[in-house]
């Protein structure tokens, strides 16, 4: 399952998840072939210590080649440790939906 052997930013026993809720680009959707950054623990932090300039740094060393949209709306969501979610994404705006939101119909 993505993000079991991924590092995390955990506090409280929640996960930080990072996701671009604005329109235009998705941070994570538009980064398919770099999972770990919906986890990466060093974005989760910059982006909950609201340091943008520090991160736009980083990510400028550290992944030279994503595509960067939706980085300066980054946000995190505290999500359980073990929880099923997924990221949803419609215009570029993500959102996060766990499992358990999800109301499934029954034949």
């Amino acid at each position: 399952m993505l993000g079991d052997k991924m590092n995390k930013l955990i506090k409280n026993g929640k996960v930080a998840v990072l996701y671009s809720p604005g329109f235009g680009a998705g941070w994570f959707t538009w980064n398919p072939t770099m999972p770990e950054l919906i986890f990466e623990p060093a974005i989760a932090q910059f982006v909950v210590e609201e340091k943008f300039d520090e991160l736009q740094t980083y990510i400028e060393l550290k992944y030279p080649e994503i595509y960067k949209g939706g980085l300066m709306d980054l946000e995190v969501a505290w999500i359980p440790e073990g929880t099923e979610f997924k990221i949803n994404e419609y215009d570029g705006a993500e959102s996060v939906e766990t499992k358990d939101e999800i109301g499934w119909l029954v034949a």
